[in-house]
């Protein structure tokens, strides 16, 4: 990619430092433990730690939780073996409340209150980062997704020469997204003008970088990027942004969201006129509630897709096709699908193949060595850190998808651009948004 290990990425780190050593001063609030324990078994049980955004402003990335839980639960049954003794499981969950500090802190007690041997970590810049960084700094082992792979470890300041030597990380990068967009937006005639805007947090300032983030590929692609800048998360008036879009006649719209201010600032970009030909925004328009949350403006919006039914995979550990398992979620919880529910199960189950081939599950460096000897078909595909982009890093699929009106809930999210991975089907043609 050409990122250098001093990229802007690594601004956040002395920020990080501090936050994982004030986290390990004050490892003494611990919250009441969410935790899910196999049967009886032989052998004493394993404790997994397991961060993830469970409110705040990224809670929506944690919707499906219980039930990827209780899957697993199901899946696992009396425990894994790991040696010559079948050894219970227990999960221990902790909501980062979508805050970097809070991250650390609950990352900390989990390393040194409950002892646990493996470190799970998912949803958000702000909570994998601060969870990987407590983990490098103990010696404990982690294992990361739902972040793309150059704010997770760029943002830590790692240096491709060396990586990290305990925290580890699948999930897809800038240059996979930037290819999924410009992929969809060459189907549509437009004037080429694409107008950003990037969220004030962790996620949107990586990905705005001039230099190594979104605006550069766009360029190269042969895009004429306006940047409207970076705006402060909950803001309530997107005028000022609108009108440069306007005036600039931006017919594509891009950037980085939560899924609630992109809700205000489509209302009222439709109240002002601009009316894009495309609007394609990476995470807010992740879930169907956040295009419910915009009502018929949503038909025609696009975004990323990391996984879905449509994907041709399977578990590695229940042996449930990407298919079956939302069809599974949909009829236990009477919702749709969500894309984050086939990376946390997936984040399980390549935390159990893993604790299986461990030779010594009490060594932290010989659990790292089972890390990466891995080489898993999971719920979301292979997951291999041997010939990754980084040696902590392993890329799974992208392609691109578009909200329609839906067959049984409200809004379905249809893949209309698999230029990178042709096994992924299409269900449509990509098409502009009709005003």
């Amino acid at each position: 990619m050409g990122i250098g290990t001093k990229s802007a990425f690594s601004k956040s780190l002395s920020r990080r430092k501090v936050l994982t050593q004030a986290a390990g001063v004050g490892a003494g609030l611990l919250m009441a433990p969410s935790l899910i324990r196999s049967a009886s078994a032989a052998g004493d049980p394993i404790r997994i730690g397991f961060v993830t955004p469970q409110t705040g402003a990224m809670a929506t990335f944690s919707t499906g939780l219980d039930f990827v839980l209780e899957s697993f639960r199901q899946a696992i049954g009396e425990g894994i073996k790991v040696g010559d003794a079948v050894r219970p499981v227990e999960i221990l969950v902790r909501d980062s409340q979508s805050s970097s500090s809070r991250s650390a802190e609950v990352a900390a007690e989990l390393i040194t209150n409950d002892n646990v041997v493996l470190m799970l970590a998912s949803s958000s810049s702000d909570t994998v980062g601060p969870v990987a960084d407590q983990c490098e700094l103990n010696g404990v082992p982690c294992i990361s997704t739902d972040v793309p792979w150059e704010p997770y470890f760029f943002g830590r300041g790692g240096n491709p020469e060396t990586g990290f030597d305990y925290t580890y990380h699948f999930f897809w990068g800038v240059d996979q997204i930037i290819q999924t967009f410009t992929s969809l937006w060459s189907k549509i005639e437009t004037n080429k003008v694409v107008g950003a805007l990037w969220s004030n947090d962790t996620d949107g300032v990586a990905i705005s970088n001039p230099e190594h983030g979104f605006p550069p590929r766009f360029k190269a692609a042969g895009y004429e990027l306006f940047d409207a800048g970076l705006f402060t998360p909950g803001a309530a008036d997107y005028t000022a942004q609108i009108a440069k879009l306007k005036e600039a006649k931006c017919e594509i719209l891009t950037g980085v969201f939560n899924p609630g201010d992109f809700a205000t600032f489509w209302s009222q970009a439709g109240q002002q006129g601009y009316h894009p030909k495309i609007a394609t925004i990476a995470k807010a328009l992740l879930f169907p509630a956040s295009i419910e949350a915009v009502g018929e403006r949503g038909y025609g919006l696009s975004t990323e897709v990391w996984w879905s039914p449509n994907h041709p995979f399977k578990s590695g550990l229940s042996g449930q096709s990407a298919r079956d398992f939302c069809a599974a979620y949909t009829d236990k919880t009477k919702r749709q699908w969500v894309q984050p529910l086939g990376f946390k199960y997936a984040l399980l189950e390549v935390a159990v193949d893993v604790l299986k081939r461990t030779k010594d599950i009490n060594d932290p460096k010989s659990i790292v060595e089972a890390i990466t000897a891995t080489d898993y078909q999971s719920i979301v595909g292979s997951v291999r850190w041997q010939g990754g982009p980084v040696k902590n890093v392993s890329l799974t699929p992208l392609v691109g998808g578009q909200w329609s009106k839906g067959n049984g809930f409200p809004y379905d999210l249809d893949i209309v651009d698999n230029a990178a991975y042709p096994g992924i089907a299409t269900k449509r043609p990509f098409a502009p948004i009709a005003w």
